[in-house]
């Protein structure tokens, strides 16, 4: 690996973190940012939540449980043109709606997710997809829009979760 990657990792593991922190409302233990990420003022982030490359925007609440992980290029939208106003295409006016995602969720790389959608616990998002409804806990979905193709085995699942065998990310903690 070059030294400029290196130095980029350094420099993500490290200052989008401290951005985070920042700007969202909550943030829990143990953040990682392994790439450019940004969140909104109306964030939730639980403990142990990885990042490679997220960005969110718009206005609603985005509420993401602990042990969340996201790969590449990933984007959260809330908020949405009015097209059914007395303009078209669109007026100025925004409708917001809020995302939630549970614990133990991961999302493959450059997923879209928009606003008013729920990821249940332990769900896996394949890479590339466009969730715009909700998907269960559990749950394996992917495609144009997001459809659930296979649930993950629930007693392996809970096995895990006893044993709390998680993955943890190394993180840099800065004391400002």
């Amino acid at each position: 690996m070059g030294v400029l990657s290196v130095l980029n990792r350094e420099f993500s593991n490290v200052y989008y973190p401290l951005r985070i922190k920042k700007q969202a409302a909550r943030v829990g233990k143990n953040l990682y940012c392994g790439g450019k990420s940004y969140v909104t003022s109306n964030t939730f982030l639980g403990d142990n939540v990885s990042f490679n490359g997220m960005s969110m925007s718009g206005n609603g609440k985005i509420t993401i449980g602990s042990y969340f992980h996201s790969g590449v290029n990933c984007q959260i939208i809330t908020s949405f043109h009015n097209y059914e106003s007395t303009m078209l295409p669109y007026d100025t006016s925004y409708i917001d709606k809020d995302v939630t995602i549970g614990d133990c969720v991961w999302l493959g790389n450059n997923i879209i997710i928009l606003g008013g959608v729920t990821i249940g616990e332990g769900a896996i998002i394949q890479a590339g997809s466009v969730v715009c409804k909700d998907i269960p806990p559990l749950a394996i979905a992917g495609g144009h829009p997001a459809t659930v193709f296979k649930y993950r085995n629930k007693d392996h699942y809970e096995k895990l979760k006893v044993k709390i065998n998680f993955i943890r990310r190394k993180c840099f903690e800065v004391y400002i």
